[in-house]
């Protein structure tokens, strides 16, 4: 299917949506979509559209091949959602953990020792720079730099590991990747179609982290989104990222502004509230005084102000040192504000983030450090009140007004503007610049596309 786009894409064609001449090739006698793409692909000459049938007899040809594609992401949803019934997934804070050796069974060895100590959630983080892949490579890999590849048979085999762990252990494992960078809305239905549970979905962050064209990342969201509500798959947003370049006593405020942001999207694309999972994260500099109780209100404020939804708690990150005994600290303050504010989903911190790639042993130190502050604290949040005019709440209302401020300013001057000049993480990204910009193409009146009239539907 590449070559057929980019093939109609240097004859700049691609304004009614690749799906019209699809259409017009079954039309032509293709017996199926794949044989029909094949048809574009390498025929003696591009389709230009011109006579013959129109957008409305291509999308009724494609139609019933839509409909089974439809079929396909509601029956993996629903034996999600029964495997679900069966096995009950752990409380909140749920237990996210990270595998990514770059071999794909080595991980899925690993899923399965994770779920056995106390993970909830099995993360494999995806090889460096796919992201920038305009493609999705094929088949099981294994090998891959500082994460494994997310490709369809990867994910199967993760998921069958993760169906595994649950029937051993009794417990629902969910299994997470990236449905993020130029391939977007490809990996968001290879996750709908092989059961994920969670996908790390955000425009945001491709276009502040990854160099990403904003035009082609936020119609590539919208795409993705539109799958992932039909799937039933909670996001994961990456605002917590912002505070790894922007100083979080500082540009907190932004974080918030930036979930409400990314909320509004969410929805105008289906996606449901408890099906938003928002981020953030714990990175003030540790030294700062009473720097426990400014996480602790940035918590609080986010939990209170989007009380459905499946917040992401992310662990200390930027002020990790080689001090393996001060990190477990820092870790375990960090999971007693998630447990406290009753966050809903908390990645892990490792005690040798700033040494190496952290080893099964130390997953399970974090594990267990972790359960054990869950445990001892689990009712904390509904025993404490927080005083009205102390340091947590002005540092709240502070956060709040910053934040509505932001969001005024937005409003304003439009999204485009508000990247352009550095708003959100302390960095600027131009609307025509960036990766994949060529890829955007206006859309045309007669514009095809029956996966996402189905989805919008």
């Amino acid at each position: 299917m590449n070559l057929v786009v980019d093939r109609y894409a240097k004859a700049t064609l691609l304004g009614r949506g690749i799906s019209f001449f699809l259409g017009r090739a079954l039309l032509a006698g293709a017996k199926d979509v794949q044989d029909a793409a094949e048809r574009l692909a390498y025929g003696p000459e591009v389709d230009r559209g011109e006579g013959g049938p129109d957008a409305a007899a291509a999308l009724a040809a494609l139609a019933p091949h839509a409909q089974k594609a439809i079929e396909r992401i509601d029956g993996a949803r629903d034996e999600r959602e029964a495997n679900k019934a069966r096995a009950v997934p752990g409380g909140n804070p749920l237990k996210y953990v990270i595998v990514a050796t770059g071999n794909i069974y080595d991980d899925a060895l690993q899923a399965k020792a994770a779920a056995y100590a106390g993970a909830d959630i099995v993360a494999v983080i995806r090889a460096t720079a796919q992201s920038l892949l305009d493609y999705v490579p094929h088949g099981a890999t294994t090998e891959g730099y500082g994460g494994t590849f997310a490709t369809q048979e990867n994910f199967k085999i993760i998921r069958r590991a993760t169906d595994e762990a649950a029937v051993d252990y009794g417990r629902y494992i969910h299994q997470t990747n990236y449905s993020s960078g130029l391939c977007m809305a490809e990996i968001a239905w290879m996750g709908a179609v092989e059961r994920l549970d969670m996908l790390l979905n955000d425009a945001m962050y491709g276009i502040l982290f990854r160099d990403i064209n904003p035009c082609r990342n936020f119609v590539d969201q919208y795409v993705s989104r539109r799958i992932i509500a039909r799937s039933g798959i909670i996001i994961n947003t990456g605002e917590d990222n912002y505070l790894t370049t922007a100083d979080a006593i500082e540009k907190a405020h932004t974080v918030l502004a930036s979930q409400f942001v990314n909320e509004a999207f969410a929805k105008h694309a289906g996606v449901r509230e408890e099906q938003m999972g928002l981020g953030h994260a714990y990175e003030i500099d540790p030294s700062v005084e009473n720097s426990f109780l400014l996480e602790l209100a940035q918590a609080q404020l986010v939990r209170q102000v989007f009380p459905r939804h499946p917040i992401k708690w992310m662990p200390p990150t930027k002020f990790k040192t080689g001090d393996i005994f001060q990190s477990h600290v820092h870790d375990a303050l960090f999971s007693l504000v998630g447990v406290t504010t009753n966050q809903s989903i908390e990645l892990l911190g490792m005690f040798s983030e700033a040494v190496h790639n952290p080893m099964l042993m130390d997953r399970y130190l974090s594990l267990k450090a972790t359960k054990y502050v869950f445990n001892t604290a689990r009712s904390l949040g509904d025993e404490i009140s927080i005083k009205p005019d102390g340091i947590m709440a002005k540092r709240a209302e502070q956060v709040l007004d910053e934040a509505l401020e932001l969001l005024e300013e937005v409003a304003r001057d439009t999204i485009w503007v508000a990247i352009e000049r550095g708003a959100f993480a302390d960095v600027k990204r131009s609307r025509t610049g960036g990766k994949g910009y060529k890829g955007v193409f206006e859309r045309s009146k007669d514009y095809v596309n029956p996966i996402l009239t189905a989805l919008e539907s």
